[in-house]
């Protein structure tokens, strides 16, 4: 049975900053591309930072140079180090794994962040 657990949203203040986590169980992990999303109220889930298995990553323009996506294959955990929050990151942050081989992509059940301004 394939997890992502997410953890570490929280409330924070302007210009704060979070970790978040997702860990994995179930699936080999160092295998797939890890990938954060976020969805506001009202609006569209949006895509916010991707992590291969050979640690290559890359962002939305809305969050370089403030967030950070790391992985610890030993651990079957994907970070998101988010530093200089705004009140427009406000939304619940959900991991989501995907292998490039095929087969399913799975999704945690998401971690709420609120940036307060």
């Amino acid at each position: 049975q394939v997890q992502l657990v997410e953890s570490g949203g929280g409330l924070v203040q302007n210009g704060g900053s979070l970790r978040l986590s997702c860990a994995a169980s179930g699936i080999i992990f160092s295998l797939y591309t890890m990938r954060w999303y976020r969805q506001a109220p009202g609006r569209q889930r949006e895509w916010v930072a991707q992590i291969t298995g050979g640690d290559r990553t890359a962002y939305a323009d809305s969050v370089k140079g403030r967030f950070t996506i790391s992985r610890d294959n030993a651990k079957n955990t994907v970070y998101l180090q988010m530093n200089s929050l705004k009140p427009e990151d406000t939304a619940v942050y959900s991991c989501n794994a995907v292998s490039l081989s095929g087969g399913p992509a799975y999704w945690g059940q998401g971690t709420q962040v609120t940036v307060s301004s």
